[in-house]
């Protein structure tokens, strides 16, 4: 057994200490003397949501084929090991190794959720690194973001030596390769950044001023030296086939948030909903071969032992082959009893035959995205689908035998009224009425139909045609989500409906940081000095500190959250370039307020401009 950097007196005062011990089935582990690169994969949350994360297994994967790189792992310590680490000066380390990691070269941190940001600070802080990139020296890893979150680095680009801007199989390769040649050169830490820079979706802060008008907005964004970009470009795979997919993940010691397979289908996404920014980012959508998920199938279930594979897309019944991709499945391992989950399901495209199909191995609840209650509003967010459509497709799947169905909704969307509010429960209540219309009093054998309604706050994102909307404030997404719960209590079926809802300040602090600029990081750090930590648990979110910090800094949480943009602002992400143009997303804006519907990809071309990349939906049907 290898040495853990956690004495056992330690181990043994904190919760769950397989967190923090590694050496889990698949896991990789190479000779430190063997290697040229040393780097860590951070996910800036517990070890349980970090292990459920594709992207890292992904990226894992792929740099540890390299024989001259070794990609360890690291999460966010919990509180009770966080307090211990800090009484004893105990530096954060990687799990494979147990070496601490300011020793590594890079210091890879994956960005999915803004209120993961005081988590980051965490991170460097119990490394011993420099919080602010400029303050490093020669002896600190090189600090890198990548994930969704980086469509707008700007709040936390302080803290980050620089950001690969889109999907991480194309530029790392040249990233590594540099960085080698660099440090066999004598080349230093700023002298790297610099030819960083220039390779495809690297973006350095530090050479990049913003300038700003006296009413706050931005005036200007630009480059402070001549050998840098302008602007930078996704880096996007276009043969999803191609790249390197894992078929060894590594399978955790306990209970993780998504303990199962999973199978990554397609990226992208046709539909084009105007709230959407992984719709909007991931453009165009692509395809993986039918043969080539068979492969990985087989070798991820073989190689893990999981009694569940997930299909995994932002919309599942949208890939072209899903009915004999599951038929496969369920030929092959209906003996093994390994369940199918089916995300992202659209309800007006879900195949009976399919559902009939998987019920017979297992079956949970099903989840639709709704998003809104009414008509109208469906339209505003360019959702596509009816309520005959709901309708239909919650009858195919009572049928098929489910009698728990999730329905997904949005408060506060632009031009929301109190109606649309309201109607979020009338559909909920339409739902369980179509279950006890569907099947027979007969056939239900006692049990009753559960119609559970999540609501989660709207919240304006960059590249999105809301990224110009304003946003409720707090107080008013708790008012609307109280009369929605009064809705709920006055509907016929209310004993087979259920509702909840997020957490209304948290929402307000995202979307401050989702649509931020550069002068929030000083906020970011006070924050996170007077404790605020695991901000996205409700255990652990303080607002009082965060009100504290907004109040010493000076900011106008206002001006980021409940202004309209005019179409013409300068927006802090507008330096990255995803293929999709800025005018298609004001137009889509537009169109959002005319209450007009746009087609999706496969029914029309409406010219987003992500036919720059030349491949996938935009050129299959040429």
């Amino acid at each position: 057994m290898k040495k853990t950097a956690l004495k056992d007196e330690l181990l043994l005062k904190i919760e769950k200490p397989e967190r923090y011990i590694g050496n889990e089935i698949n896991a990789v582990f190479k000779d430190k003397d063997d290697v040229d690169i040393r780097f860590a994969m951070c996910f800036p949350d517990v070890y349980e949501i970090g292990m459920s994360h594709l992207g890292i297994q992904i990226l894992y994967d792929m740099f540890n084929k390299r024989e001259d790189v070794w990609c360890e792992r690291v999460y966010s310590p919990w509180l009770d090991l966080d307090k211990l680490m800090r009484e004893r000066h105990i530096p954060l380390f990687a799990l494979e190794s147990q070496n601490p990691v300011k020793e590594f070269d890079f210091l890879g941190i994956t960005l999915q959720y803004e209120m993961c940001y005081t988590n980051i600070l965490q991170i460097l802080d119990l490394s011993g690194i420099a919080i602010t990139a400029t303050e490093r020296t020669e002896d600190d890893p090189l600090v890198i973001g990548g994930g969704p979150c980086t469509y707008n680095p700007e709040p936390i680009a302080e803290f980050f030596d620089m950001f690969y801007i889109g999907e991480g199989e194309i530029s790392y390769d040249a990233l590594f390769d540099l960085y080698k040649e660099c440090k066999k050169n004598g080349t230093g830490r700023s002298g790297f950044l610099k030819k960083a820079a220039n390779i495809p979706g690297i973006y350095v802060p530090r050479f990049y001023d913003v300038e700003y008008n006296e009413d706050g907005t931005i005036r200007s964004f630009k480059a402070n030296t001549d050998d840098v970009p302008e602007t930078i470009g996704k880096q996007i795979v276009m043969n999803l086939d191609e790249v390197s997919y894992p078929e060894k993940p590594i399978v955790p010691f306990i209970k993780v948030t998504q303990d199962r397979a999973v199978l990554e289908i397609m990226r992208g996404c046709i539909r084009g909903c105007r709230f959407c920014q992984a719709g909007q980012i991931y453009r165009p959508v692509r395809e993986r071969s039918l043969e080539f998920l068979k492969a990985k199938a087989r070798a991820i279930l073989d190689s893990t032992g999981q009694d569940e594979i997930t299909l995994s897309s932002l919309s599942s019944s949208d890939y072209s082959h899903l009915g004999e991709l599951v038929l496969w499945l369920i030929d092959n391992y209906r003996d093994k009893y390994i369940n199918i989950s089916l995300p992202s399901l659209r309800i007006d495209s879900f195949a009976l035959d399919i559902m009939s199909r998987v019920q017979d191995v297992k079956k949970g609840s099903l989840t639709f995205a709704s998003e809104a209650g009414s008509q109208r509003l469906r339209d505003v967010i360019n959702k596509g689908i009816t309520e005959e459509d709901i309708m239909r497709g919650s009858a195919e799947a009572f049928r098929g035998g489910w009698n728990k169905v999730k329905l997904y909704f949005m408060l506060g969307l632009p031009t929301e009224t109190d109606d649309d509010v309201r109607a979020i429960a009338e559909l909920a209540n339409k739902v369980a009425a179509n279950y006890f219309e569907t099947v027979p009093k007969e056939e239900r054998k006692g049990i009753r139909v559960m119609v559970t309604s999540s609501a989660s706050f709207f919240i304006p994102k960059p590249f999105t045609p809301f990224q110009w909307a304003a946003m409720n404030t707090a107080d008013e997404f708790l008012r609307k989500a109280h009369l929605l719960g009064d809705e709920f209590k006055n509907q016929i079926n209310r004993k087979s409906l259920k509702f909840q809802y997020h957490e209304n300040n948290l929402s307000e602090l995202e979307g401050l940081f989702a649509r931020g600029d550069r002068k929030l990081s000083k906020l970011l750090k006070t924050a996170y000095e007077k404790g605020c930590l695991y901000d996205s648990w409700s255990e652990c979110f303080d607002i009082d500190k965060w009100n504290e910090a907004i109040e010493e800094c000076g900011v106008d949480v206002p001006f980021y959250t409940q202004r309209e943009r005019s179409l013409d602002e300068i927006f802090p992400w507008d330096f990255i370039d995803i293929g999709v143009t800025k005018n298609f997303l004001k137009n889509q804006w537009l169109e959002a307020k005319a209450e007009r519907v746009t087609p999706n990809c496969r029914q029309k071309c409406s010219g987003c401009g992500a036919a720059k990349f030349g491949g996938g939906v935009c050129f299959e049907q040429r």
